[in-house]
């Protein structure tokens, strides 16, 4: 095969797979039609079609069914692919707006524990705390983390109990009560809700409830946190924060 050809057969591939990505993601079009133009990706398997193959999960399809089984299609299909799915994996993450589903694979096809918390760490190098439109992906990422067990989860959600968005400290708040890694936690977590300019009472109750169950100390903030201590808790003289009977 001369260079002519080869390259002619590299923009043929191009424009089958630029056709299947497009058909991939089609809301209106038929789910046959569409689960042929995503096995066409898969079969495919480079990274550009792996990442049109992702693209299907931020496309909502109207038949609710159909719309989960060809998610969890694509899912089971990428988990397949392995490790060789990364690269795709992580653009589709800096990518998207959503990402529970893309996190869920990173889980799956990531070298160990060190490297998907590396990846988490590069998308959320995107994304750090402040203002942002619409905060779900940071949301999302701190959900992840807390279900991680590794030891630097929590130092990566702690920044993020300053971010504007209530919904975000939330999330970072339970994420680092659920990693229990007091020495980096606790001080942080009883600065948010020791602080007058936090309003929101379902993180003081957050908060609350895992120094109750962790029986961590409020030590150097019992001033604050008595001031803002939900109904239904007191502080012990020794300084932990009680359910009360």
């Amino acid at each position: 095969m001369g260079l002519f050809d080869l390259l002619s057969k590299e923009k043929r591939d191009e424009r089958a797979r630029a056709k299947n990505i497009q058909r991939g993601v089609n809301k209106y079009a038929q789910s046959a039609d569409r689960m042929k133009a995503l096995e066409a990706l898969s079969d495919d398997g480079s990274d550009e079609a792996l990442y049109g193959l992702l693209r299907r999960f931020g496309m909502m399809y109207d038949k609710t069914i159909e719309d989960e089984q060809e998610k969890e299609w694509v899912f089971d299909t990428v988990c397949g692919k392995g490790h060789a799915a990364l690269t795709a994996v992580k653009r589709y993450l800096f990518a998207a707006d959503s990402i529970s589903w893309p996190l869920r694979l990173l889980e799956r096809i990531a070298a160990g524990k060190d490297e998907e918390v590396a990846v988490v760490e590069e998308v959320l190098a995107r994304h750090e705390p402040g203002y942002e439109r619409d905060p779900t992906k940071k949301i999302q990422l701190l959900n992840h983390l807390g279900a991680l067990k590794h030891g630097k989860a929590a130092t990566l959600a702690a920044p993020y109990l300053k971010d504007m968005d209530e919904g975000v400290r939330y999330a970072a708040a339970e994420a680092l009560l659920r990693q229990k890694n007091e020495e980096v936690a606790r001080a942080p977590l009883l600065e948010l809700f020791a602080s007058d300019e936090e309003e929101s009472l379902r993180i003081r109750l957050k908060i609350a409830e895992g120094f109750a169950d962790l029986g961590w100390l409020v030590q150097g903030f019992r001033p604050g946190v008595e001031k803002h201590l939900p109904e239904g808790f007191t502080i012990d003289r020794d300084g932990h924060i009680k359910k009360k009977a």
